[in-house]
């Protein structure tokens, strides 16, 4: 959480490139370490401790942040590729740990009363709803709680188009939204949270004249500002006298290691900065979508037929799921020619991997082609992320972003309550507060940062209204 300012400690201002705007979140992780611990405990994540209160347990992750507790659940099993590439890790001195996991390895219930079952490993898990309910959302681990309370009402197919501000601008008075039938209604508020990720974020304040809009010419205003996304990678493996059941998975079923990940490593001569992790996950192949095949192997016709059935079940993937700093050029605003249905601008992104990303990744995908070459495969293919930026193929949803948190709000749209600088009574909540993409999936930390931003609002905002920093 304070990455630039160890960047510059350790290795200078010439580490960072010039026009790099990652920054300082403003918060610490002795701070989100309880809404961590409350995060995982909501949602009965299930895991392995590395660090427990500063002591290193083997099989955990030993480069975590020192948590208060174990995971509520136990990990999921591990799968043959899993434990083929801990065992190729452990053998070249790293530390594999399972991947924490919402799909649960066992029956579980929460503060809230809500009921998640096990994984069943079916292997219909990633992109798809489960129907054991074995995976843990607020769709499964808080609406239940909540659709009991008479205070709380839930209006579905309802888009929110404006947060309506008071004369001052200073102010939230109230929100405008749209039914499925096409109505319009305003709905007076005292306090409004926007907690549409990150897009609609960044696409409501900016609608709604929440901050000042980010101009990277002159290099002014904040909302839009800090976009980031993932610069995944990966390394395929083929193999001739190994079968893998592919249809046996869950979502977050794997091994992975960190050695590689943020400043757990030297980055000294290196010529880049930030890190990820490297994860053999058995997620689920479906049998359209994944299509492995060495490389070489003709795109069309019989022999890529062959290809197809013969290593559907003889291959699986090293993943790499890599930093993306932010930059100057890269941000979000509103479009000045496309407009959505109801004649407001759409969102526009602009955004490339820089140098950075591509040393990185070329650096961090070698090193997992190295793990790839310990395990044996008779053939592998190696991925590094070096290709301008496109929404094809899919490359992940981790976007991040945009409304960028920190201590100073000439960089930054919140505070480190998630509180927007310019109309207090609006919280923004989502992946849009991070200044960068770390080397880490989003999740726990926008489950962290949003009960740290409740416990303010309950805490301190509600018994006297008003910034809170």
């Amino acid at each position: 959480f304070d990455t630039r300012s160890r960047t510059l400690a350790r290795y200078g201002k010439d580490q960072i490139a010039e026009d790099c705007t990652s920054q300082d979140w403003g918060v610490t992780y002795n701070e989100l370490e309880p809404h961590f611990d409350r995060f995982e405990h909501l949602y009965g994540i299930s895991g392995k401790a590395g660090n427990l209160k500063g002591k290193i347990i083997p099989g955990g992750n030993p480069f975590e942040g020192p948590r208060s507790r174990d995971y509520p659940t136990p990990p999921l099993k591990t799968s043959y590729a899993g434990s083929l590439f801990a065992d190729a890790a452990k053998r070249m001195g790293y530390n594999p740990f399972p991947t924490p996991s919402a799909a649960l390895s066992r029956p579980y219930t929460n503060e809230y009363g809500a009921s998640i079952n096990a994984c069943v490993y079916c292997g219909y898990c990633q992109f798809f709803g489960c129907e054991m309910g074995a995976k843990a959302s607020p769709q499964t681990a808080v609406l239940p709680n909540l659709m009991k309370q008479k205070k709380f009402e839930l209006r579905t197919l309802a888009n929110v188009t404006k947060v309506n501000l008071d004369s001052a601008k200073k102010r939230a008075v109230s929100v405008t939204y749209i039914d499925s039938r096409g109505r319009e209604f305003e709905q007076p508020a005292e306090m409004v949270l926007l907690t549409s990720y990150v897009f609609n974020n960044v696409r409501l304040m900016l609608m709604s004249g929440i901050g000042k809009p980010y101009d990277p010419v002159a290099n002014t205003g904040t909302v839009g500002r800090n976009y980031a996304y993932q610069t995944p990678s990966s390394v395929t493996l083929f193999f001739e006298d190994k079968v893998f059941n592919q249809f046996m998975a869950a979502g977050g079923m794997g091994m992975t290691i960190d050695e590689f990940n943020g400043d757990n490593f030297d980055h000294s001569g290196l010529g880049f900065i930030g890190g990820g992790f490297f994860q053999a996950a058995t997620s689920g192949s479906r049998p359209i979508e994944v299509r492995p095949v060495p490389r070489g192997t003709p795109r069309w016709g019989a022999e890529w037929k062959h290809a197809v059935a013969k290593y559907f079940n003889r291959s699986f993937g090293i993943a790499i799921q890599g930093a993306c700093q932010s930059y100057r050029g890269n941000y979000l605003d509103l479009d000045p020619t496309y407009r959505d249905q109801y004649g407001l601008p759409l969102l526009r992104m602009t955004f490339d991997r820089h140098e950075n990303e591509h040393k990185m990744s070329t650096w961090l995908t070698n090193k997992a082609a190295e793990i790839a070459k310990a395990i044996g495969p008779s053939k592998m293919n190696v991925t590094p992320r070096l290709e301008k930026y496109t929404i094809v193929p899919y490359q992940s949803t981790h976007n991040t972003g945009g409304a960028a948190m920190g201590a100073d709000p000439a960089t930054s749209a919140v505070n480190k309550y998630l509180q927007s600088w310019d109309v207090p009574n609006v919280f923004v909540v989502g992946a849009s507060a991070f200044p960068q993409n770390g080397g880490y999936n989003p999740t726990g930390t926008v489950g962290a940062l949003t009960f740290h931003a409740l416990a303010s609002i309950k805490n301190r905002y509600l018994k006297k209204p008003g910034a809170l920093a």
